[in-house]
């Protein structure tokens, strides 16, 4: 039976040792008025401690002071599992230092294994992972020395190679979502995402654990059964904060009614809704005069062709989205991002995972279902770096954590791969320079599917090189692998802000150098390798 209940009197529910499942993808659908009440516990020397903290995606804002930030800092927490890493400061500083055990497996596997934990199962099969870091023969998930624990194993059934990832046991749920109604069902209807909270709330269940939902109201009218997301027989304790209505939501601005879906944006008001759209967190784009981002993005764009099924990735990526908007191209495409948004194009910045204009916003896991299917024809997605055989590094920079997020469920099966990533880092400043006849960025039109590529339209001027080259004869991690998506059959491209390289069986080869490059003095001096 639910009890509305104050956050601090909810938090007491939480004992030492405890593994709570945060329901939250990066800053969204994050329950802060919990994550609040129990950093102030914390604070006073009231416990909990030891504490272990599993996400799919993230809980962070890129913020220090926010959400389970804090209470980490303030050594609660033992563990970290989690997909995306970078959005968490506090953590990844102390994953850095040794100070947590930390651990880093792709997103959709994650989302997976809290249905698997759901169903009381011990664990899952995926051949996601194979040849990448998680792989043991390759790597490992664990981000530091004191992270011990065997998560992942190889295992051969029917012949066929998978990995097998350990369901969590998970004692705690802290899940956001808008209304409790008189049976204690929860909907989501002013929210961005439901993410997996249904599966959260029955492995805790399933686990023996406790259940405890922030909401932003209470109804005296009972909900309608297709609305209820949670229903009140998985839930423990609601925390209502009526003040969220009247508060920034995760940087926002004001609620925002096109990320919700009370609002739909038709293709033709993309740009306009796009613009009025202030996210918190990294933007990509123009930053200090480089321009690099938006040439690369339109350049992606002009790979998409009508009817396709379309991933975006956050950071440089999401200006292919823009392009496709701009281009007149959106209408013609349907975009999907990871956290379940289907339709309408995913929002930028500290706002990734939302949607604007959205046909429909599923469960995670069930957007991971399709995509690990082959649901996909074309994503784009950024890299640190990338190696001689076509290898690419999206996740781990030294002790730069950042997290492998959904990048290898998306790349597993999707039948054409476009990473978005600058030739060089550290210094670089380009820009375009309009070529003659070109008529603008809204009304060009031919290439792979709508345009040719930005070395056939505008010239591209390096007004200052990057002190550190991101194609490199090896790299520091997998997390794509070549040879997989060789025989896959995969079409991999690799489109930098001046020149294009595609995958081939003897690894990188050279595909198209804009107008304004020159080969001789701006790319081949920064490989080390032969294209």
């Amino acid at each position: 039976m639910f009890h509305i209940v104050t956050a601090d009197e909810a938090i007491g529910l939480i004992r030492d040792g405890d593994r709570i499942g945060i329901n939250s993808f990066l800053a969204l659908s994050n329950p802060e008025t919990l994550h609040d009440a129990l950093t102030r516990k914390v604070r006073k020397g009231a416990g909990p401690r030891h504490l272990k903290l599993f996400c799919a995606a993230g809980f962070g804002a890129w913020d220090a002071s926010r959400f389970a930030e804090p209470y980490v800092a303030a050594g609660a927490v033992d563990e970290v599992v989690a997909g995306h890493f970078g959005s968490m400061p506090e953590v990844t500083r102390l994953a850095a230092e040794g100070g947590i055990e930390a651990y880093n497996l792709p997103l959709g596997v994650l989302s997976h294994a809290i249905r698997a934990a759901a169903a009381g199962q011990v664990g899952l099969l995926s051949e996601v992972g194979l040849n990448l870091f998680v792989d043991p023969r390759v790597g490992t998930p664990a981000l530091n020395s004191v992270s011990e624990r065997e998560l992942v194993s190889l295992v051969t059934v029917a012949g066929r190679e998978y990995l097998f990832y350990e369901a969590p046991k998970l004692d705690v749920a802290f899940i956001k979502g808008t209304t409790v109604d008189p049976n204690g069902n929860i909907t989501f209807e002013k929210e961005y995402l439901t993410v997996d909270a249904l599966a959260l709330a029955q492995a805790v269940k399933a686990n023996g654990g406790k259940v405890v939902v922030q909401v932003d109201r209470v109804s005296h009218m009972f909900s309608r059964p297709r609305n209820v997301i949670v229903p009140g027989i998985l839930v423990d304790a609601v925390v209502v904060d009526e003040r969220r209505e009247e508060r920034e939501r995760v940087g926002l601005g004001d609620y925002n009614p096109t990320l919700s879906g009370d609002i739909h944006v038709p293709a033709s008001h993309m740009d306009y809704y796009m613009g009025r759209l202030t996210a918190a967190g990294r933007m990509s784009g123009r930053s200090g005069g480089d321009r690099s981002a938006e040439i690369i993005g339109e350049r992606a764009a002009r790979e998409l062709a009508p009817g396709q099924i379309v991933n975006i990735g956050i950071g440089i990526p999401e200006m292919a989205g823009t392009y496709a908007s701009k281009l007149g191209i959106l209408k013609d495409i349907v975009t999907t991002v990871e956290a379940g948004g289907i339709g309408g194009l995913p929002a930028p910045g500290g706002a990734f995972g939302a949607t604007i204009g959205a046909d429909m916003i599923i469960d995670m896991a069930s957007q991971f279902d399709y995509y690990d299917g082959g649901g996909l024809d074309i994503c784009f997605l950024g890299g640190l770096e990338a190696d001689r055989h076509g290898n690419v590094n999206a996740h781990r920079l030294r002790d730069k954590f950042i997290g492998i997020g959904g990048f290898a469920n998306i790349t597993n099966r999707t039948k054409i791969i476009v990473f978005c990533l600058t030739f060089t880092a550290k210094g670089l400043a380009a820009e375009w320079e309009a070529a003659p006849g070109y008529a603008d960025e809204a009304g060009a039109a031919g290439g792979a599917g709508y345009a040719g590529g930005t070395g056939g339209t505008r010239k591209v001027l390096i007004r200052s090189e990057g002190r550190i080259p991101k194609f490199r004869d090896k790299i520091g991690a997998i997390s794509f692998s070549a040879k997989n998506a060789l025989q896959k059959g995969q079409r991999v491209l690799y489109i930098t802000e001046r020149c294009v390289f595609e995958l081939t069986p003897g690894g990188l080869r050279l595909a198209e150098v804009y107008g304004g490059i020159d080969r001789r003095t701006q790319i081949d001096p920064f490989l080390n390798f032969p294209v």
